[in-house]
């Protein structure tokens, strides 16, 4: 069964509970609802959850747990004899995944039945050749051992599909029966679902609190095994970033880290003057009118795409600033640079600074400028001395979204700057970020077991902590003048 259709089936499981469950609970009334402790309608809610929501987060921790059960199960069917010189175990372990989905298109398309799959052994061109014609690419020509553990691979995944569906459907319906046995008079179903989403609540606060875990986890770990095989002296303090899989690579962070901060403080300083004033023009002087036209299309950069801004930078910014200033000055001959990224960075993040300061300065009290204009003080000297100090702890936050919003861009540093890792002051030479490095160090077929790759984590972990330093930072200042004006 499809993943789709248990689902269906289970809501539907879930849908006739509550009308069943409703209707079971008018019956107990003996027509007269008001003696009823909750309305008919808790009743049915109260089955449809019971109903629902446990075959839902059996069927998800099912679909995150099979895969690493069928991965290490098919895994072990290959020895290292099966693994080819110059290859790794995750390499041959994607062969076995291409090749069990080939065999499904196979299945699917009518090209071969299940018996010919189970019976096939040594003769694999006819399947290789078939694979390919179906779109299927290979790595490597199948072996007789890949093709045994990508057929395991296929029928454990198919067991588990349906173990899944059968366990699904028994667990929706026993909380089916479980929540419709408990219907009478007296039964409190009010309290029955409230208690049942105020610990459904809970339980989403604790997944978003543990994928935090997780993920600093994951990282620390990693980078934990990548400093085993690096050092990690070499790594922060090396002006070299020069990776070469097989060894002799140079990983030191700075040029990194260096780029990032480069092209974040352009994009700041294109993106914090602009959004700043916008927002004080739209809050303090901008007509109704003007204001309702002018903020949406503020708004409208934040929903463009960044491989559009990208393309912008590739395509005329780039081009416009190397033809206009970088060569006539004698200090670049590249349209990928800083000065590019930066511009087209900072224009992608003005709506972050201009819309939540807009939102911050409205929320000042209006009662502070009146008190400023009643002792005489001009509409700017009220902006200037009141609005804005009173404002600053919003505004700091929104300089920090924005700055975090730079840092952890891709997509314009690898159009519009370039992918060159190097320690340099002049604006409009090619560089590039720790994001671009973390994304080109992971693409393609990886295995975590070598510092190239694992330079990755290290990298995230990085980005993350410097990260973390300027919250807390921006957290000091925004207590500090709040306290000031409190």
């Amino acid at each position: 069964m499809s993943l789709s259709l248990l689902l269906l089936v289970v809501l539907a499981i879930a849908a006739a509970g509550y009308v069943i469950g409703r209707r079971r609970a008018v019956s107990a009334s003996g027509g007269d609802t008001r003696v009823l402790h909750s309305r008919p309608g808790y009743a049915g809610m109260s089955v449809f959850l019971f109903s629902a929501v446990p075959a839902l987060l059996l069927i998800m921790v099912w679909l995150l747990a099979q895969p690493i059960i069928v991965d290490g199960r098919a895994s072990a069917l290959i020895t290292d004899n099966d693994i080819p010189d110059g290859s790794s175990r995750g390499l041959v372990m994607s062969d076995v995944r291409r090749v069990a989905d080939g065999l499904d298109l196979l299945v699917d398309s009518g090209q071969l039945d299940e018996d010919a799959v189970r019976t096939m052994r040594a003769d694999l061109s006819d399947v290789r050749g078939r694979m390919g014609n179906v779109g299927v690419a290979l790595g490597s020509s199948i072996r007789p051992s890949v093709f045994e553990a990508a057929k395991a691979y296929r029928s454990m995944n198919s067991v588990g599909r349906i173990g899944m569906s059968i366990v699904a459907i028994a667990v929706a319906g026993a909380g089916f029966a479980f929540a419709l046995r408990r219907i009478e008079r007296e039964f409190r179903a009010r309290n029955v679902v409230e208690h049942f989403v105020k610990a459904l609540l809970i339980l989403c606060s604790l997944v978003a609190v543990l994928t935090t875990f997780g993920i600093i986890g994951s990282l620390v770990f990693e980078t934990i095994h990548f400093f085993q095989m690096y050092p990690a002296t070499e790594f922060f303090f090396g002006t070299v970033w020069s990776p070469r899989f097989g060894g002799g690579s140079d990983l030191g962070i700075l040029p990194l880290v260096w780029g990032t901060f480069y092209i974040s403080i352009v994009a700041l300083l294109v993106a914090v003057p602009i959004g700043l004033l916008a927002a004080i023009y739209l809050s303090e002087y901008a007509t109704k009118r003007v204001r309702a036209f002018a903020k949406p299309l503020i708004e409208v950069l934040a929903g463009i795409p960044t491989i559009v801004y990208g393309l912008f930078a590739l395509i005329t910014v780039g081009p416009l600033l190397r033809d206009y200033f970088a060569q006539p000055l004698g200090i670049g001959n590249s349209s990928s640079s800083v000065m590019t990224a930066g511009i087209v960075m900072g224009i992608m993040i003005i709506p972050f600074v201009s819309s939540l300061s807009d939102d911050i300065i409205n929320a000042v009290p209006q009662s502070l400028r009146d008190g400023s204009l009643g002792l005489g003080a001009t509409r700017s000297e009220t902006i200037r001395q009141v609005v804005l100090p009173a404002a600053l702890p919003g505004v700091v936050g929104a300089i920090l979204l924005a700055a975090s919003r730079a840092i952890g861009e891709t997509m314009i540093v690898v159009l519009g700057a370039g992918a060159a890792a190097k320690l340099s002051l002049n604006p409009f030479e090619a560089m590039t970020t720790v994001t671009v490095k973390i994304v080109s160090q992971l693409t393609g077929d990886t295995e975590f077991a070598s510092p190239e790759t694992l330079v990755a984590f290290a990298l995230g972990l990085t980005l993350f902590t410097v990260t973390l330093a300027l919250n807390i930072l921006a957290l000091y200042i925004v207590r500090k003048y709040r306290e000031q004006y409190e």
